[in-house]
């Protein structure tokens, strides 16, 4: 027997008859409560249903679930023409999801992803019970009629959306946490790189200095400057050669400076 035949039943019909009814302010609350209690397992199951991974917190859903239910006893119209276990169900369904769209991750998936994966969730539900074990992605896929590879894609793609705190610290194997934490862990080429080209330029800054001003000049105008030698020539006044001659000078100054240090000079 489902959990909607154990619910609704007409014991349960009967009990919201006379919440319904009721115009003593605490006898209706107290007939809600018994209404919440016994279908209290009915909202459990569709939590645990719409709960899309693990670190779902199904406590939460739960009350959030019973939300629902409460307005679906307080707002039923049985002249409306639908059985309250249908507008209950979409009210308790539509406050959870409500819920878990507010906690969404950042890091956003396709809408067909979360329907897909919602689905594979409600069948690796069932056939764990059916089977009393966890199913296969080959069992899995043949329920959701897609290829294997998509399922591993789905559960990859959902561990992904999960956050980790940079200040978590690492933990062994054997549950022990390490000293260090997930900031001390990750490693930025591109920012060691670019502390390199700052100490670079520090150091070339420092060589810089020991040129005389007409050198230092010709060096800045240069490659600071992007000049080709021609309009260097016009504005100093002097000749291409004479820029030539100085620009080799320069450089030949510098490359003596900086060999020392290792450092490339280009």
């Amino acid at each position: 027997m489902s959990y909607r035949d154990e619910v609704f039943t007409e014991a349960f019909d009967a009990l919201l008859h006379d919440y319904m009814v009721e115009t003593n302010e605490a006898a209706k609350d107290a007939l809600r409560n018994r209404l919440v209690q016994v279908c209290m397992p009915y909202v459990q199951k569709i939590a645990r249903g719409l709960a899309r991974r693990s670190n779902d917190p199904v406590d939460d859903l739960i009350q959030v679930g019973c939300m629902g239910l409460i307005k679906a006893f307080d707002k039923f119209n049985p002249l409306a023409g639908s059985k309250f276990k249908t507008y209950a169900t979409y009210l308790i369904t539509g406050e959870i999801r409500h819920y878990l769209r507010d906690k969404a991750n950042v890091i956003k998936a396709p809408r067909q992803m979360y329907e897909l994966y919602y689905r594979m969730n409600q069948i690796v539900q069932r056939l764990t019970e059916e089977l009393g074990r966890t199913p296969t992605d080959l069992e899995i896929a043949d329920e959701l009629e897609c290829p294997v590879h998509k399922v591993s894609d789905l559960g990859m793609a959902e561990r992904r959306r999960t956050l980790i705190s940079l200040d978590q610290f690492l933990t062994n194997s054997d549950g022990v946490n390490k000293e260090s934490m997930y900031l001390e862990r990750l490693v930025d080429d591109k920012y060691y790189a670019f502390l390199k080209n700052q100490e670079d330029k520090l150091l070339l800054d420092q060589a810089m200095a020991n040129l005389k001003d007409e050198l230092r000049q010709v060096i800045k105008m240069t490659y600071y400057d992007d000049m080709s030698q021609m309009e260097i020539a016009r504005a100093l006044g002097i000749s291409q050669m004479q820029v030539s001659r100085r620009l080799r000078k320069a450089l030949d100054i510098l490359h003596g400076v900086l060999r020392s240090e290792q450092v490339d000079l280009v």
